[in-house]
């Protein structure tokens, strides 16, 4: 009798020593900054890659908008297809488009579709075909700011543009506060941040301005900076960086590196409600997109006055940029099998998860049918 109560006993230890070490590996994953849940998903999106033919390394550059996101993929495909390496810099928009044209890369991200010119250089890396865009990543360009004792701001187009411009330039000035009356606005300098180097963010911040106030936004726009002041710093993670470590700063950047202590303007648009950037608000206002690109190329239209209730109107959407003919024959099983990926159900699954949008699938399921053809 005494020798089965031992054994119960040691039954009964045995069990709640793995339902301990079960609790401790669940823990261990929060402490990591992934869930068990997202573990689950990656695992499930590995296993319905399909990797075909594809081998060696795979180099691609461009919008660091999509970095993140390129990151979450490249993770889930490699480990599917353990044969290929996917090198993506996220140098920006600008240079990768000319590392493209300049038949550097296989593949290239931008947050503007390519100009007439940037389509005749293509036609010399794409032999008997053309640079094309893909729309794959939608996401909210948040407007951040590092303000001490602001939790709340909202702010109207025509009052970020003369912030931006130079033209308001402390937080109590009265265009802020009449925007925010319940705020403790200090008396502080504003210190705009902006993008050194050619960015598609910068482009569609931009255009954003161009459209929504027009009277106080007098640049052309581009890939380029060209207000004058204000402070700089390369890439989105350089701009989040200088706003971060500056109090009294504010500037543009994807809302996945809008994190760790900034804030997120609230913009008004004439809506009900001031709209702050979120997934959501972004596939709101992407859903309004017209395709405006010919043949396979499928670039689009974006709204930037919508007053539509909950459409965030400062949206940007990230091209893959491939060609449609003429693709290098050493990189194309790697280049399709990938972009195949992460325009799947399962690759643009996973965009919400990480402050990202997923593409409407009215205009995803004309991408995997483009990627299909590639040649």
């Amino acid at each position: 009798m005494k020798l089965q109560r031992m054994n119960r006993r040691a039954l009964t230890l045995g069990a709640l020593a793995v339902s301990g070490a079960l609790a401790l590996t669940a823990c261990g994953s929060d402490d990591t900054g992934s869930s068990s849940d997202s573990s689950s998903s990656a695992t499930a999106a590995a296993g319905s890659i399909k990797c075909d033919d594809a081998k060696g390394q795979l180099l691609a550059d461009g919008s660091s908008a999509q970095k993140n996101a390129i990151d979450a993929w490249v993770k889930n495909f490699t480990q599917a297809c353990s044969g290929v390496q996917v090198n993506y810099k996220g140098s920006g928009s600008g240079a990768g488009v000319t590392a493209f044209t300049q038949g550097q890369v296989a593949f290239a991200g931008s947050d503007s579709a390519l100009k007439p010119e940037e389509v005749t250089a293509s036609k010399s890396v794409c032999s008997s075909g053309q640079g094309i865009d893909l729309p794959m990543v939608a996401g909210p360009i948040a407007v951040a700011y590092n303000v001490s004792g602001v939790d709340d701001l909202t702010l109207d187009a025509a009052t970020i543009a003369k912030i931006f411009d130079g033209k308001i330039t402390n937080w109590n000035d009265a265009a802020i506060a009449k925007l925010n009356p319940d705020a403790k606005l200090p008396d502080l300098k504003i210190q705009p941040y902006h993008r050194s180097d050619e960015s598609g963010t910068t482009d569609n911040f931009t255009k954003y301005l161009i459209a929504a106030t027009p009277d106080n936004w007098k640049y052309s726009g581009g890939k380029a900076w060209q207000a004058k002041g204000g402070q700089s710093a390369s890439g989105s993670s350089g701009v989040a960086q200088g706003v971060k470590q500056t109090n009294g700063a504010i500037g543009y950047m994807e809302l996945s590196y809008a994190k760790d202590g900034l804030g997120t303007v609230a913009i008004d648009t004439g809506a009900s409600a001031p709209v702050k950037a979120s997934s959501d608000g972004a596939t709101k206002a992407v859903a309004a997109a017209q395709v405006v690109g010919t043949g396979s190329d499928l670039s689009l239209k974006l709204d930037y006055t919508t007053k539509a209730d909950g459409a965030y109107p400062i949206t940007l959407v990230t091209y893959e940029i491939v060609c449609d003919k003429g693709n290098k024959a050493a990189t194309l099983p790697a280049t399709k099998a990938f972009l195949r990926y992460i325009a799947s159900t399962e690759g643009q699954g996973i965009l919400s998860g990480i402050d990202y949008a997923p593409i409407p699938d009215a205009i995803i399921s004309k991408v995997r049918t483009t990627i299909d053809g590639l040649s």
